[in-house]
């Protein structure tokens, strides 16, 4: 699977959103290794929910251009942008909408999920601060813009404030032939989760798994039971 262009996005984009990383390009390699199973699939709908760049869904796109549409959502404008570019860029098409997680389409239409959740575990308050506090080397950004970037990385109690919401939405997203690929920090308790996702009626195994500087990083790959 071709990994996208990105030269397109320039400093100013990155000071909105979420810039291509290690776990970006881990979530990458996992879709590579399954296409097998992907293309057995044959998916009519793919989606990533909180898109940032949009590289991950336009490498999809590219893969699956003349069977699947390919959708990514994200609450954060400059990422909903910053994702058409991306497909633009890499000559196919991807339709970005902003609004919070999959809220705008129908109940379990997903083929392919596919998410990059905000992960660094964070307090409560630590998160508040972050959010509605510029700290003094960040007050050349207006505050806006510090929201979108804090909004991408930190995760509240366990890193997982936006992953335990959508777990539970998860049965009226995913279609029944659907798979779920999560991208998890060790921090966030992967065993935990699941056993969440079991007691709500899906399989989830650890499909891959990498050390980076700072951080284990795990997706997992999750199907109805």
């Amino acid at each position: 699977m071709e990994t996208p262009y990105t030269d397109h996005l320039t400093s100013h984009e990155y000071e909105h959103v979420y810039e291509p990383a290690e776990d970006t390009f881990l979530l990458l390699d996992a879709l590579e290794a399954d296409l097998t199973f992907l293309d057995n699939l044959q998916p009519r709908l793919c989606l990533e929910i909180g898109s940032g760049s949009g590289v991950i869904i336009t490498a999809l796109a590219k893969r699956f251009s003349h069977g699947a549409l390919c959708l990514a959502t994200d609450i954060n404008e400059h990422a909903c942008n910053a994702t058409k570019s991306t497909a633009n860029r890499n000559a196919t098409k991807v339709e970005s909408i902003r609004c919070n997680l999959a809220s705008a389409l129908r109940t379990r239409s997903v083929d392919v999920l596919l998410f990059n959740p905000p992960y660094v575990v964070t307090s409560d308050e630590e998160l508040h601060n972050q959010l509605f506090e510029a700290s003094p080397e960040s007050r050349h950004i207006n505050m806006s813009t510090q929201r979108n970037l804090v909004s991408s990385w930190a995760g509240g109690k366990d890193g997982r404030r936006i992953t335990d919401i959508l777990l539970q939405q998860l049965n009226d997203i995913l279609s029944p032939q659907g798979v779920f690929y999560l991208l998890l920090l060790r921090e966030n308790k992967p065993d935990e989760i699941i056993d969440k996702l079991v007691s709500l009626n899906f399989k989830a195994v650890k499909y891959m798994e990498r050390r980076i500087p700072g951080e284990y990083l795990y997706i997992l790959k999750i199907t109805r039971s």
